[in-house]
């Protein structure tokens, strides 16, 4: 990957997540943004956990804003717009864990180029999509083939659309941290 954040500043965007939705939840107004050394601008993914499991987990692939806006929104939108759970609320803002991954930009992949560990991948084809981080299948014990067929089955595709010639996949790194 050719960019990291620094430990400041991921102190930062983890505080700056967790302040985001403590405010909405008890209606404060938007927290001040810190600022970062960092100026990248490119997608980002934050994931609640609650006790281990998954809470809620939302990201943009890329972005022009400023990390910390992009952060901002993943954060809200983890918490109160993901569909596969219900919103949060005030009583778990203590129990949940916040992760963020920063992604790198998307490149077309072969899949046997794709290594666990290191891509995450996206695939579009027969007009639907689905993305995997590339923490997925290490926290799942994939191996290159599973975690292919995973993000199609995540698509809504069937578990063999990557083989197809009208698939599309991409690859992208991302740089993970989480609060302790």
């Amino acid at each position: 990957m050719d960019f990291s954040i620094s430990l400041d500043d991921q102190k930062k965007l983890l505080k700056y997540a967790r302040d985001v939705i403590r405010a909405s939840l008890y209606h404060q107004g938007t927290p001040e943004a810190p600022t970062l050394s960092t100026t990248l601008r490119c997608g980002a993914f934050v994931t609640l956990k609650e006790a281990g499991s998954l809470r809620g987990c939302i990201g943009r692939m890329q972005s022009d804003d400023p990390l910390v806006t992009t952060v901002s929104e993943m954060a809200y939108a983890a918490a109160f717009e993901d569909p596969r759970f219900p919103p949060l609320r005030k009583e778990e803002i203590d129990l949940i864990t916040i992760e963020i991954t920063v992604l790198s930009p998307l490149r077309p992949i072969a899949p046997e180029e794709v290594v666990i560990g290191k891509h995450g991948l996206l695939i579009s084809a027969f007009g639907r999509s689905g993305v995997l981080l590339p923490q997925v299948p290490v926290e799942y014990g994939w191996d290159r083939e599973t975690f292919l067929e995973q993000v199609c089955r995540k698509a809504g595709l069937p578990a063999d659309a990557w083989k197809s010639s009208r698939a599309m996949l991409y690859g992208f790194e991302g740089f993970v941290f989480s609060e302790p």
